[in-house]
């Protein structure tokens, strides 16, 4: 999974920022609505809605709004939950960069054309279901603190099954970095729940698109657009999540952040 990290290091401090907005309190909300209307609202036999009230309750959602999120997703506070439904959106950035969007909408046409309004702002267009989706693989991504030791993190890797690693946050003390873990799609619990086990502090998981191959961009302006881009997308209310196939060199990042 080498090349990610970066991509990855800038997602977790957006999501610092983002939390600290409040937005994130909506979004939350509504993956626990789809959870919970996708399974069982029993989050001790429900992955995807426990992980959800685990983000939720990080973020300082009050528990009153998490079980009334819980209610709408199961029916049991009347319709609300059932005109939500999770869909993959696909398109290409700046310079045909891959990017899939992952939304929770109840509108299907109010979402595409917000995501198409955000791709044509930036020299980009919204796709057709499955035009770049071959180029991503789905996989768990479980973030944990990092403890310092990698021969032991590679031990618990191949105890729990998992594919693979990446530090993160390389310029962070030690005790402020994180590690995020690779697994197979349909064992993102299991190793979860493994490394869990074997003493690791589990800070987040979820499913993630990851691509296949990265595109380099070292065009200033290309990865200008193509962060504004990301940026626009993730400001959706109805977006989930964004994947893109860009890699953009750190000193690019730093003069562009800068």
């Amino acid at each position: 999974m080498a090349g990610h990290s970066k991509w990855a290091n800038i997602k977790r401090q957006k999501a610092r920022v983002d939390a600290k907005k409040g937005k994130i309190f909506a979004r939350l909300s509504r993956a626990m609505i789809v959870a919970a209307r996708q399974g069982v609202p029993d989050p001790d036999a429900n992955f995807q809605l426990r992980s959800a009230i685990e983000k939720a309750k990080a973020a300082g959602i009050p528990n009153d709004n998490i079980e009334r999120a819980i209610a709408k997703g199961s029916g049991q506070s009347g319709q609300d939950g059932e005109s939500w439904e999770a869909i993959r959106y696909e398109g290409y950035g700046p310079g045909g960069v891959a990017v899939l969007i992952e939304a929770f909408t109840d509108n299907r046409n109010r979402t595409a054309a917000d995501l198409r309004a955000a791709f044509s702002k930036q020299d980009g267009n919204l796709g057709e279901t499955g035009c770049v989706g071959w180029m991503f693989a789905q996989k768990g991504v479980i973030t944990l603190a990092y403890t310092g030791d990698e021969d032991a993190l590679l031990e618990a890797l191949l105890e729990t099954s998992a594919e693979s690693y990446e530090l993160l946050d390389p310029e962070e003390e030690e005790d402020d970095r994180a590690v995020e873990v690779y697994c197979e799609s349909d064992r993102l619990e299991q190793v979860s729940q493994g490394l869990e086990q074997l003493g690791y502090t589990i800070q987040d998981n979820e499913l993630r698109w990851i691509p296949k191959n990265l595109t380099e961009v070292t065009d200033t302006d290309q990865a200008r657009r193509l962060l504004k881009l990301i940026d626009t997308l993730e400001d959706l209310d109805d977006v989930q999540s964004v994947n893109a196939n860009f890699d953009i060199p750190l000193d690019l990042l730093a003069r562009l952040g800068s």
